[in-house]
């Protein structure tokens, strides 16, 4: 019995003591452990929150399935729309895609794509100029006023009441009666006013292009830029056309224009047949722009095609884009757009598309209007 004590004294001391000695020396482990799988998590996540744009696609007859109307014009999308609308192509900016196109606005960067309303200077055409007036209501308050103001003087939307087929007629059939310009009849740009214009839009930098392959365009004549170009030039900068873009085309005219001299300048706008250069305007370019389900199409040039055409009479041939784009498929046309600011900012990041945005003059019945257009990047 003696003997046992100091053996039980012993084992009560180790029993005290381990309990000690094993918090210490596991608590350390158990911590480190969950730490281990944590940077191996973090890829697997960022997948997850990258948005891919992707195209929406349009529901449209192609152009060879033109027309969809029983008496319509060969290749005249009249009635796909529906027999009443008077904004054509403007309709595939559906509210999905103007959404979509707002996420092309990355750097808040704007640019505005609209000359002063007084360039060209004299206006081309035969178009006059306006005279801007200042009134004193007192003298702390100024109102002012324009005369002799032509909407398509300058940086400019083509209603599509502008142009109509000369034996054909205007879009979607409406009678020449209803089409007259004046307030209360069909086609008017007050369409577009009404409803606005946003979407994706998209730049063809067929100067820079041209520039870089050692071309040139004469910039007083109506050369013609041959459809290929056009098409070389979105595959070279990477650009993939989706159904309801407005494509803008930069052939160089505006930058040209302003390095004219004054008395250059006063030639060009002699007559009423002021020569300039444009995209080729073809039954096979209208095509493409019909069957790739573009908005709308806007370029620095005066007339988009080249104007007066080479090889057609304009009120005789068929093959024209005012025709193919204004009359068969309510497409507007901008011209004497200014792309200069906007194509340098593209060459810059190389992109070529951004949002785009355009508020028409709400002018009753009216035949044209600037454009009042911004590219948002």
């Amino acid at each position: 019995m003696a003997k046992a004590r100091p053996k039980t004294r012993k084992t009560a001391v180790k029993a005290k003591t381990k309990p000690k000695i094993r918090a210490v020396a596991t608590k350390p482990k158990a911590r480190a452990k969950p730490a281990r799988p944590m940077p191996k998590r973090r890829p697997a996540a960022r997948p997850a929150t990258l948005s891919v744009p992707h195209a929406i696609a349009a529901s449209l007859p192609n152009y060879d399935r033109l027309p969809v109307r029983e008496g319509a014009p060969v290749g005249a999308a009249w009635g796909v729309f529906g027999n009443d609308d008077q904004v054509g192509t403007i309709n595939l900016l559906t509210p999905e895609r103007v959404k979509q196109a707002a996420g092309f606005i990355r750097d808040g960067r704007v640019f505005s794509l609209n000359l002063p309303i007084n360039i060209p200077d004299p206006p081309l055409f035969g178009r006059g100029k306006h005279v801007h007036t200042i009134k004193h209501y007192a003298s702390f308050i100024l109102d002012d006023y324009l005369d002799n103001f032509y909407p398509q003087a300058s940086s400019q939307w083509d209603a599509l009441s502008h142009v109509k087929h000369p034996r054909l007629g205007a879009y979607n059939g409406f009678a020449d009666s209803e089409v007259t310009g004046y307030g209360g009849t069909k086609l008017g740009i007050d369409n577009l006013a009404r409803r606005g214009i946003a979407g994706r839009g998209i730049l063809a930098d067929i100067a820079r292009h041209y520039g870089r392959h050692g071309k040139s365009i004469d910039y007083l004549t109506n050369d013609v830029i041959p459809f290929e170009d056009l098409l070389a030039t979105l595959d070279a900068q990477g650009t993939r056309v989706w159904p309801g873009d407005v494509l803008l085309i930069r052939i160089g005219w505006t930058q040209a224009y302003l390095a004219l001299s004054d008395e250059r300048k006063t030639d060009l706008a002699k007559g009423t047949e002021t020569k300039s250069p444009g995209i080729e305007g073809s039954a096979r370019t209208a095509r493409w722009l019909w069957d790739n389900h573009i908005a709308a199409v806007a370029s620095d040039s005066p007339g988009l095609e080249a104007i007066p055409p080479p090889h057609a009479n304009f009120g005789e041939s068929d093959d024209l884009l005012h025709f193919h784009m204004l009359s068969f498929f309510g497409m507007p046309i901008g011209e004497m757009w200014n792309l200069e600011q906007l194509a340098e900012d593209c060459a810059s990041d190389g992109r070529y598309e951004f949002f785009f945005t355009s508020a028409p003059l709400n002018i009753p019945g009216g035949v044209g209007s600037p454009p009042n257009a911004l590219a948002i990047k």
